[in-house]
């Protein structure tokens, strides 16, 4: 259980770092493209005994895992844009009811045949959409004067953009990856995909003089670059301890991190949360309990 709880903690204190980026004038950009080869270099070195990091070029999968580190990049700078625009609770909350698109895709297009959906099941994938729509609409109407696209579309962005990210790498796991060499060093063929896109984008934007290195952005980068890259080593050593059984450790992981999310947003950031927030909260884990109500009471 230790480990998934440092999971859950790790995972909240991204949210944590995006949320103070603006009271110290970190440029979040920078932090999110600096903090990959961190993650590489803190994976590389927490690789087991046996374990290589020898990335197989022959190998289609390869290029796919290098290409989804684009959407990392892309999923980490929405999920800081949201958190310092919208809070950490909306942010987390949409962030992690994202599964329900995985597991659509897995019903519906991929065809899983490990997943055996019922009544209970659907109403979850039901009250998840449901909370989706409670945090972008009170997202918006909360804002005066923003647009939805600077609000409220934000939570829904997240939403989208985190569940598309899972569900290509969930088709990674069934389809094309063969004979993998280990969770982490495909972990770290993802990352090197971020590291590559990351700085590609920022000395673009350098040589357009869009942007200027600062040095406190790279402190920034390792106080994010550690809890990004351990929230998952973490969650890998709580899926290996508990016999790699999912279905029962993500919904743990996902409302921990919601409700965590939540209560760190109200005690230290005074966010302050509505009847509106507090029901949208409710909904979300409910979603989550029902969509893996078969794993985890049956």
């Amino acid at each position: 259980m230790i480990y998934l709880i440092l999971s859950i903690v790790l995972s909240v204190g991204l949210l944590v770092n995006f949320r103070l980026f603006p009271r110290y004038g970190i440029n979040t950009f920078q932090a999110i493209v600096f903090n990959y080869p961190v993650c590489f270099l803190l994976g590389y070195l927490l690789l087991e005994k046996g374990e290589t990091f020898r990335p197989d070029f022959s190998q289609s999968w390869t290029w796919y895992c290098l290409a989804l580190g684009l959407g990392f990049i892309l999923t980490f700078l929405l999920s800081g844009t949201a958190t310092q625009r919208i809070g950490m609770t909306l942010t987390s909350l949409a962030n992690n009811i994202s599964l329900v698109i995985p597991v659509l895709f897995s019903l519906f297009v991929f065809g899983s045949d490990s997943m055996s959906f019922g009544p209970v099941n659907y109403v979850g994938l039901a009250l998840g959409l449901v909370a989706v729509a409670i945090a972008s609409w009170k997202a918006d109407s909360g804002k005066t004067g923003t647009g939805f696209l600077q609000s409220g579309g934000l939570a829904l962005a997240v939403f989208l953009l985190y569940g598309i990210t899972n569900t290509a790498i969930n088709y990674l796991q069934i389809h094309l990856i063969k004979n993998s060499p280990g969770a982490v060093p495909v972990m770290l063929i993802m990352v090197l995909g971020a590291v590559i896109s990351g700085l590609a984008v920022w000395v673009y934007r350098l040589v357009k003089r869009q942007d200027a290195f600062r040095p406190k952005n790279l402190v920034a980068a390792v106080t994010l670059g550690i809890p990004n890259f351990l929230s998952f080593y973490f969650l890998i050593l709580a899926l290996n301890h508990y016999g790699s059984s999912g279905a029962f450790v993500y919904p743990l992981y996902n409302m921990g991190v919601i409700l965590v999310s939540a209560l760190v947003s109200v005690v230290f950031f005074r966010e302050k949360l509505s009847r509106l927030n507090l029901a949208g909260l409710g909904l979300a884990v409910l979603a989550i309990l029902f969509i893996s109500w078969n794993s985890l009471f049956v």
